[in-house]
C-alpha cells in the first residue's frame, strides 16, 4: 500500500509524492528526488519541522524541546524523517522549491471540450497524455501556455482532483490571450500544455462552518473544491455566495444544485451586482453574508475574486469586529465583480510607492530587452499597447474595468521579456492592480496621455532607443501617479 503526499512549498509549488507503506516522508521524498529539509535524520535537529495540513500518521521518537515541542506536536507539526504517514496527506514544507531541487510540474494533452457557456464565460478542458502524473489540490491553480505564442496565463481548475479530464472556467475578454485562442483558433484535438499546481490557495480539512465567496469565474477553485466534498463529505455547514456583475455571469448553476443535493450540508446564494438585472438578489456578496455564517468567527472563509471584492469583504469583516479563524484568499485580475462598499482609504503615499517600484522594475527591464527582442515579441508589444488606446478618450477611461485589464498586461509583458523570473514574480507582486480598482472611475482626469505613452515606448523598442525608453517609463509614471492622486482626492470624504 502507498499514500499520496502533497509537499507545498513557500512559493507556491506543490509536488506530490507516492509514500509507500512504513516509508518516512524524508525517505519517500528523497526517492523521488525531492530534497526537503533534512539533517539529523533521528529526530534530534529539527531541520526538517514541517506542519501536516491534513492526513493521519505516526510519529516516531523525537528529542522533545530541542527538535520539536509537544505543544507544536499538537498543533500539526512533524518531524518529516520521523513522520510515517497512514493515509494521503498534505504537508506544508518550510523552503522554497528551488532550495528543494525541484522544479514545476508539466503536463500535455489535447483540447477536448470548448464550451461558450455564455457571452461572458468559457469553459475548456484538457484531456492529459497521462493523467495519472497529475496530482493537485482543489483550489489551485496552474500556468497555461498559449498554442502558438509563448505567452502564459493562469487559472484555477474547476474540476475535482479525481476527474477524468482538467477543467477551467474563464472569463471571455475581448483581448485576454486564453479567451481569444479559445475564441478565434482553438478545436477539439489541439495540442496544449500547461505547468503547476501553484498556490496556497486550496481546500483544507473542514473543522468548522464554511464560508465560500466567489466572484465572477473566481468560481472555478470553489467547483473543484465542491467536487472533492461530495467524494468525501462534510459534517459541518458549507454556504457559497456567489456575485456575479450581469445576469448572463451566473454560470454552473446546476452545477451548484448538483452539488447542493449530494452534499446534505451545503447550501448557496447567488446575487447579481447590477440593479437592472432579472436576478432577483442583487447587491454585492457582501449584502448576503449572515452572521450564522460567520459563526462568531468559528468559521473558515475562503474568497477568490478581484482585488476590490478582496479588499472589500476585509473591510466588511472588521466593521463587523469578526476575525475568521481562517481566512483563505485569492485574487485575479479582469472584468470581474467590482465591489464598492467598505474600501480603505488610500493613501497617496502608498500608491507613489507602488508605481515607483513598477517604474524601477520596468526600467531594469528596459536595459535588458531593448534591441533585444525578436519581431515577433515587438508585434505582441505593440498588439497589447493599442488594445488600451480605445479605452481612454479625452482624459477619461471609456471602460474602466477592461483598461485595468489591458494595462496590466501590457506593463507585465514589459518585463515577461527578460525571461528573469524573479522580476516578473516581484513586478506581479505589485499592488498597482489593487489600487487602481479602488481609486479609478470614469468620472477621473487622466494626467498626460496614457495610451499615447504606451505607444511612444511601443515606438522606441522598435528603433531600440534605450533612451528614449527610459524617459518615457519615467514620464509614464509620472502620469499614472498624477492620475491617482485624482482618483483618490475624488473619493475623499
Amino acid at each position: 500500500m502507498s499514500y499520496q503526499i502533497a509537499l507545498t512549498f513557500e512559493d507556491g509549488v506543490t509536488r506530490f509524492i507516492e509514500n509507500r507503506e512504513g516509508e518516512t516522508v524524508a525517505e519517500a521524498s528523497y526517492r523521488s528526488r525531492i530534497n526537503i529539509p533534512l539533517d539529523c535524520r533521528d529526530g534530534v535537529c529539527g531541520t526538517c519541522k514541517s506542519l501536516c495540513e491534513s492526513g493521519t500518521y505516526e510519529m516516531g521518537e523525537y528529542v522533545e524541546d530541542e527538535a520539536m515541542t509537544a505543544d507544536e506536536e499538537a498543533e500539526g507539526y512533524v518531524l518529516t524523517c520521523q513522520m510515517t504517514p497512514s493515509s494521503d496527506c498534505v504537508i506544508q514544507i518550510p523552503a522554497t522549491s528551488d532550495v528543494a531541487k525541484v522544479g514545476v510540474s508539466s503536463h500535455a494533452g489535447e483540447v477536448s471540450v470548448i464550451d461558450h457557456v455564455s457571452d461572458t464565460t468559457t469553459f475548456f478542458s484538457i484531456k492529459l497524455d497521462d493523467r495519472g502524473a497529475l496530482g493537485f489540490l482543489p483550489g489551485q491553480y496552474v500556468n497555461i501556455e498559449i498554442p502558438g505564442s509563448d505567452q502564459t496565463r493562469s487559472y484555477s481548475f474547476s474540476s475535482g482532483p479525481r476527474a477524468d479530464e482538467a477543467a477551467f472556467l474563464l472569463r471571455n475578454t475581448p483581448t485576454g490571450a486564453l479567451p481569444t485562442y479559445l475564441r478565434e483558433r482553438a478545436k477539439p484535438g489541439d495540442r496544449i500544455q500547461f505547468h503547476g499546481p501553484l498556490g496556497s490557495f486550496y481546500l483544507r480539512p473542514v473543522k468548522r462552518p464554511v464560508l465560500f465567496l466567489a466572484g465572477g469565474t473566481g468560481l472555478a477553485p470553489f467547483l473543484s473544491m465542491l467536487d472533492k466534498l461530495s467524494q468525501d463529505g462534510a459534517e459541518h455547514p458549507i454556504h457559497l455566495i456567489f456575485g456575479a456583475t450581469h445576469d448572463a455571469d451566473l454560470v454552473r448553476m446546476e452545477v451548484l444544485e448538483s452539488y447542493a443535493k449530494d452534499i446534505p450540508t451545503f447550501s448557496f446564494t447567488c446575487t447579481v451586482a447590477d440593479e437592472g438585472a432579472s436576478y432577483p438578489n442583487k447587491g454585492y456578496v457582501t449584502r448576503y453574508i449572515e452572521p450564522e455564517h460567520l459563526n462568531g468567527g468559528d468559521v473558515d472563509v475562503y474568497l477568490c475574486g478581484p482585488p476590490p471584492m478582496v479588499d472589500a469583504v476585509r473591510s466588511f469583516l472588521t466593521a463587523q469586529s469578526v476575525a475568521p479563524t481562517n481566512f483563505y484568499y485569492e485574487k485575479f485580475s479582469g472584468t470581474g465583480l467590482v465591489v464598492a462598499t467598505g474600501e480603505e482609504r488610500l493613501k497617496p503615499v502608498d500608491v507613489d510607492e507602488a508605481f515607483d517600484a513598477r517604474m524601477v522594475l520596468e526600467l531594469g527591464a528596459a536595459h535588458l530587452t531593448v534591441g533585444q527582442v525578436s519581431d515577433e515579441q515587438l508585434a505582441e508589444l505593440r498588439r497589447l499597447a493599442e488594445a488600451t488606446t480605445p479605452l481612454v478618450a479625452d482624459a477619461h477611461f471609456t471602460d474602466v474595468a477592461a483598461f485595468r485589464e489591458t494595462n496590466a498586461a501590457f506593463h507585465a509583458y514589459l518585463v515577461e521579456l527578460t525571461g528573469n523570473q524573479t522580476l516578473a514574480r516581484a513586478h506581479n507582486q505589485l499592488s498597482v492592480l489593487d489600487y487602481m480598482a479602488q481609486a479609478l472611475t470614469p468620472e477621473v482626469n487622466g494626467a498626460g496621455d496614457i495610451g499615447q505613452d504606451h505607444l511612444d515606448l511601443v515606438a522606441a523598442y522598435e528603433r531600440g532607443d534605450l533612451a528614449a525608453a527610459r524617459d518615457i517609463i519615467a514620464a509614464h509614471s509620472d502620469h499614472a501617479k498624477a492620475t491617482m492622486k485624482a482618483g483618490i482626492e475624488r473619493t475623499a470624504p
